[in-house]
């Protein structure tokens, strides 16, 4: 398992072993948005802010990785699903272990929408991919979403510590989850959860509302984030991923981060007005 715990300390902070990743990976869910657009560019913001990791599908991987001479840690992303779709909540693997390996990947993802139509069959993969992520020695990152007609709440801490713990059980070395909205109900989902859980920061609002909402999970247990649009479509994304990397790496407070990378805490995170499937 050497090379597993050699792979995962290229993905988080190896003082604090809390991780900050930036999900890219929005452009078959959602196509071209804000801030996908250069992907060059947006990888070179990212690599330069101060994040750990950066999770992209396999075409990003060979169009912008490693931009702006600064390294980080590469998640290859294995599951798609589009809103185009009859049924956008199913997700597919549409790239294998082997291949995420040659292109030099970190770390793998896949995604899985707990409750949607076809949940027993993106089980079923999950389960395959976590096989040959062992057998490589490559951390498996899960994404776990409660998501579908028995999901009234997606933020519910009844349904969200389920996902978490699936995810754990079918081999997770890592799950991303969303938060449940505050830092005693995600303590359940922490504690029911045996492998690190790190958040969705796809919540709108403020600066500070999404700063604290980080802090507050950090707080509760979280071992990171995965901020996705409220970084890189944010005015000043190096500046946000850096007041990010503060607080989940160093343990600053909300208000000593934004002090320090010079943030202005009342603009508004300019997330996509569509909703998304991703």
């Amino acid at each position: 398992m050497i090379g597993k715990m050699i792979r995962m300390q290229r993905i988080m902070d190896r003082d604090s072993g809390k991780m900050v990743i930036v999900p890219i990976d929005h452009g078959i869910s959602d196509g071209p948005i804000d801030g996908l657009i250069n992907v060059r560019e947006t990888v070179s913001n990212i690599a330069e802010s101060g994040a750990n990791g950066i999770l992209m599908h396999k075409g990003m991987v060979q169009v912008g990785f490693r931009g702006g001479g600064s390294d980080i840690g590469l998640i290859v992303h294995l599951s798609a699903g589009t809103m185009l779709s009859p049924d956008p909540l199913n997700k597919v693997i549409v790239t294998t272990v082997e291949e995420a390996v040659a292109l030099g990947a970190d770390a793998i993802s896949i995604h899985i929408n707990v409750g949607a139509t076809d949940t027993g069959r993106m089980m079923l993969e999950a389960g395959e991919v976590a096989r040959d992520c062992k057998r490589l020695g490559m951390p498996l990152l899960m994404m776990m979403y409660p998501r579908g007609e028995k999901v009234s709440n997606e933020k519910d801490v009844s349904v969200v510590k389920i996902a978490a713990r699936i995810g754990a059980e079918l081999g997770a070395d890592i799950v991303k989850t969303n938060y449940t909205g505050s830092k005693e109900s995600f303590r359940e989902v922490v504690e029911g959860c045996p492998v690190p859980v790190v958040i969705a920061g796809g919540c709108k609002g403020t600066d500070r509302e999404v700063l604290q909402m980080i802090k507050d999970a950090m707080d509760a247990g979280a071992s990171g984030v995965a901020l996705g649009r409220n970084a890189f479509q944010h005015k000043e994304p190096k500046k946000m991923i850096g007041a990010v990397s503060l607080i989940v790496n160093k343990g600053y407070s909300v208000d000593d981060a934004i002090n320090k990378v010079g943030l202005k805490d009342e603009i508004v995170i300019p997330i996509t007005p569509q909703k998304s499937f991703h």
